[in-house]
């Protein structure tokens, strides 16, 4: 079954079109496993204190979680780089990493409480105590419960105490340790510190007795739970506390905090702890303690320059190997989307070609058939008007000659002539007709032959005038437009001598480049042009068409008749 090129083009596109594009799954889990893996590997060196390591890993999980867009683990690894700037002292560039964790915590309220919280820390570190309130407060409003929001609030009353609002530090922390969620296990580390802050604030109110009390009740806390960093904070606070009462414990105090602030390298208190040591002034090492506190100050600023230098190098080398990822990223995209096009174009052209190629084969097919409709059609129309002919002109004429032979008698020598009259004009007529369909010559003699055939057709009423048909180069005509010219003009003639009554008829041919020109007039009688397919002349336009020339009537009654015809050579 033959289908439309167009049902077969739909289907090429529809295959190509159909082709499954599939998402590269498994470039995605890779990078996620990596970006993973470097995570967990800086909170390990985070835990052990290998902070530039831990800061380094955490960019770099950082990027790969941007890269398969983890917005969870994005905010988390900001937030851990904030803490390990804060630890080293550089509170700006603390704020600026929590910042920028702020659109990737939106919807996570675990991380939008940390990130208020170290705004928190890092605007109280830098004395710009009002946003630092704001900012716990920020984090409060985060928090689900009473129990998540307490340490924001302990932060608040530490605030207080920086602005010796000593009033409001102690109604805050005495609320605080009046929850009962702060009796868990799991909060004895909060409680240890808000004792001993509470305490501090008392001491610093003037009320001292309360104060030594909860000050001890938070350190004892504190070293039962193990927690080494946080006794620096109350050991600081006792040192203070007996610095006007009793300055050997306060110098012991002060060394004890001192000495755990060494090993856990927390060089804050250490400064602290040498402020107090050098101030009390009752140690023969007191000249030592100043000369350590300089040192110490000196070397603490450069260590921390320098992590500021080095973490801001991490992230602007980062940014730029990003950068530079991005830009190799869009030229490796753009040359696969010159290929993919590329490659697109040729399936493009593929389609397009065996499109054409089935378009041609089918409308070849197509005018082969209308051709052979036209040749039969042609063939069929002179089989009928010959039997036509034969019916009219001959078949009444050979059935008088029976009956006259049947009712006369043959042996009289007038009957004989008069039938042998009679056969001699039927056998004239059977000539014509004949003459009329025989064999076209096509070779060297074939204007020989067009001559002989329309003068034929001359009489003494009529006159047939054929001009320039030697001048058209015939050998350059294939024999088939040749045959189609012979039975046109016949036809013309037949036509002619049939109705049109003409007493000249002129036939000019001329030629150029691309065709064959014959232009037929005659003086007859005409006819309507409605008529003309009635006359007989469909049988010519057939046949011009089988050759893909081209033929227009010309005519008007009383006024003649003209034809042009026109063949491509």
């Amino acid at each position: 079954m033959l289908r439309s090129p167009f049902f077969y083009f739909i289907m090429l596109l529809f295959l190509f079109s159909c082709k499954e594009k599939k998402t590269d799954n498994t470039n995605i889990e890779a990078i996620q496993k990596q970006a993973i893996i470097l995570r967990d590997k800086a909170d390990i060196n985070f835990d052990k204190q290998n902070l530039n390591t831990a800061f380094y890993q955490f960019n770099e999980s950082k990027e790969l979680f941007e890269t398969v867009k983890d917005s969870p683990n994005i905010s988390y690894v900001l937030i851990r780089m904030s803490d390990i700037q804060q630890i080293n002292g550089d509170y700006y560039g603390s704020k600026e990493t929590v910042t920028e964790a702020l659109p990737y915590a939106k919807t996570f309220e675990g991380h939008l409480r940390s990130i208020h919280n170290n705004l928190g820390i890092a605007d109280k570190e830098l004395s710009l105590y009002d946003d630092a309130i704001f900012y716990y407060k920020e984090s409060i409003k985060d928090s689900k419960n009473k129990e998540d929001g307490h340490v924001p609030l302990s932060n608040i009353a530490a605030v207080y105490m920086q602005q010796k609002k000593y009033n409001d530090a102690i109604i805050l922390l005495e609320y605080l340790l009046s929850q009962k969620f702060i009796d868990k296990k799991s909060n004895a580390d909060s409680k240890a510190i808000m004792q001993d802050n509470l305490g501090y604030a008392y001491f610093k109110n003037g009320m001292p007795e309360k104060a030594l009390q909860l000050m001890n009740e938070g350190l004892k806390l504190k070293n039962e739970i193990n927690n080494n960093y946080s006794s620096i904070e109350s050991y600081l606070h006792l040192a203070d506390y007996y610095s006007k009462k009793d300055i050997k414990k306060s110098d012991y105090n002060a060394l004890t905090a001192y000495n755990i602030a060494t090993k856990l390298n927390s060089v804050d208190e250490r400064l602290e702890a040498l402020q107090i040591l050098i101030s009390n002034n009752n140690s023969p090492n007191t000249n030592r303690y100043t000369q350590y506190y300089f040192a110490l100050n000196d070397s603490i600023i450069k260590v921390r320059n320098n992590f500021k230098n080095k973490s801001a190098k991490i992230k602007y080398d980062a940014k730029k190997e990003k950068d530079e990822n991005v830009k190799l990223h869009l030229e490796k995209a753009e040359n696969q989307l010159s290929l993919q096009r590329a490659k697109y174009m040729r399936i493009v052209f593929v389609i397009v070609f065996i499109f054409l190629v089935i378009l041609i084969a089918i409308l070849i097919r197509y005018y082969k058939n209308k051709n052979k409709t036209i040749e039969f059609k042609s063939s069929y129309d002179t089989e009928t008007r010959i039997s036509k002919k034969i019916h009219d002109e001959l078949a009444n004429d050979v059935f008088q000659v029976i009956a006259f032979a049947e009712s006369q008698p043959l042996a009289a020598e007038n009957t004989k002539e008069n039938l042998l009259q009679k056969l001699d004009d039927i056998y004239g007529r059977v000539r014509g007709i004949s003459k009329e369909n025989n064999k076209i010559e096509t070779g060297k003699d074939f204007t020989k032959s067009i001559k002989e055939m329309l003068s034929a057709y001359n009489t003494v009423e009529r006159n047939i005038i054929a001009t320039n048909l030697e001048s058209v180069n015939w050998e350059d005509v294939d024999d088939i437009k040749k045959i189609t010219i012979g039975r046109v003009l016949q036809e013309l003639m037949v036509n002619m001598k049939k109705h049109s009554k003409a007493s000249l008829v002129v036939i000019k041919f001329d030629s150029d480049q691309k065709s064959i020109l014959i232009n037929y007039t005659d003086n007859g009688i005409g006819c309507e042009q409605t008529k003309i397919s009635k006359n007989g002349l469909q049988n010519m336009e057939h046949r011009i068409q089988t050759v893909k020339g081209t033929i227009e009537f010309e005519t008007e009654p009383q006024n003649g008749f003209k034809a042009k015809i026109a063949i491509p050579k």
